[in-house]
């Protein structure tokens, strides 16, 4: 499968964002690329609290981020860009990394949904 990925939003421009749990989320990038056929629009966060030896926050803590995440920030930004998309991915991760590099000690979640009338439908994983 090959990957075709453009940069929406550069690394430089990270946005602080405040969720539900309190942690401090910052958005690191959007990434827009097919997966099987799809558009998916990945917006990659950066959530330190969520570090495995180190962190506060689980992932079932963080549930609620991720779909406040892509209704505050995600719905906004694809409506403000006109993207269009199939799938719309919330990942949050302990730190910063390229996509796709491979980090044993990296803590991540996702979540996957879907835009339907500007309200983010949770895919389930």
């Amino acid at each position: 499968m090959k990957l075709a990925l453009a940069f929406i939003l550069a690394a430089t421009t990270a946005q602080a964002v405040d969720v539900p749990s309190g942690q401090p989320v910052e958005l690191q990038e959007v990434l827009v690329d097919q997966v099987s056929g799809e558009t998916w629009l990945r917006f990659r966060f950066i959530a330190p609290q969520i570090a495995r030896n180190t962190g506060a926050i689980d992932s079932v803590q963080a549930g609620p981020d991720m779909a406040f995440l892509c209704e505050a920030v995600a719905a906004p930004y694809i409506a403000q860009y006109e993207l269009t998309g199939d799938v719309i991915v919330i990942s949050m991760s302990d730190r910063r990394a390229e996509f796709g590099a491979a980090d044993p000690d990296m803590t991540q979640f996702f979540e996957l949904f879907r835009l339907n009338n500007n309200t983010c439908i949770w895919e389930g994983l």
